[in-house]
């Protein structure tokens, strides 16, 4: 018996068993895809900020001088911790104690200085 009359026996058979996988995988998808709507989805409460650690001249200089710091030439204030901050002069740093003297003197918190 050769190849040719092998398949032609199998051919009335290719098609029933097809329709059968091709449903059941059809069925198996669309129970998955029901069970994947009904999960409850998680909640992430809060936002993590990451924040670079404080040096030592920052954690002194922060207690003694207050912790918010400006430019006497800017219109921002940062957290000393912030790359903003670390771009002012020393001799044009002014410090401010809360955001309420800040916002009294002007300076408006810097919106690239995450936490402000």
């Amino acid at each position: 018996m050769s190849i040719i009359e092998r398949l032609d026996k199998i051919k009335p058979w290719l098609l029933p068993i097809n329709i059968i996988l091709v449903g059941t995988f059809a069925f198996g998808l669309g129970r998955w895809s029901r069970i994947e709507e009904s999960k409850t989805p998680v909640l992430i409460e809060g936002t993590i900020i990451p924040v670079a650690p404080l040096t030592t001249s920052q954690i002194t200089s922060q207690k003694s001088s207050g912790i918010f710091v400006a430019s006497k030439n800017g219109t921002k204030y940062y957290y000393p911790r912030c790359a903003g901050a670390a771009r002012i002069k020393e001799e044009n740093k002014i410090w401010f104690a809360s955001r309420e003297e800040a916002a009294r003197r002007g300076y408006a918190p810097a919106a690239n200085c995450p936490g402000l």
